[in-house]
């Protein structure tokens, strides 16, 4: 296996920086909650059995019973998961009868999650 070779491209000691407005950038920059709330999010997205719920219920609503199948999970690990992508509003859920029924929230997650995935086949 080849040995991978840790580089950083650092600025000369005597760079004077760029033109750029820094103050101007600061101004329009997230501040930290946002960020925080960013990484949290992100966090979500960085389990793959979090990853193959939102593909499944990409394709339709399904109920809990459904995701079990297709994952070949049991009930308690995938409500485990289907709570914490709900405290997220990754995805809702719609009760009918007995029945509990989770599909994405909004189409931002469908739109971040197909770009994500082209992105990674394109690399």
């Amino acid at each position: 296996m080849a040995q991978q070779v840790n580089t950083v491209e650092e600025c000369d000691t005597t760079c004077p920086g760029t033109e750029a407005d820094l103050n101007h950038i600061r101004a329009v920059m997230m501040g930290g909650d946002t960020a925080a709330q960013m990484a949290d999010w992100f966090k979500a997205f960085s389990d793959p059995t979090r990853i193959r719920l939102i593909d499944a219920l990409l394709q339709k609503e399904l109920c809990v019973h459904d995701l079990t199948v297709l994952l070949d999970m049991g009930q308690s690990a995938i409500s485990h998961q289907l709570r914490f992508l709900r405290n997220m509003r990754i995805v809702k859920r719609r009760k009918q009868g007995k029945t509990v029924f989770y599909s994405l929230d909004d189409a931002h997650i469908e739109q971040i999650f197909l770009q994500t995935r082209q992105h990674i086949s394109h690399g």
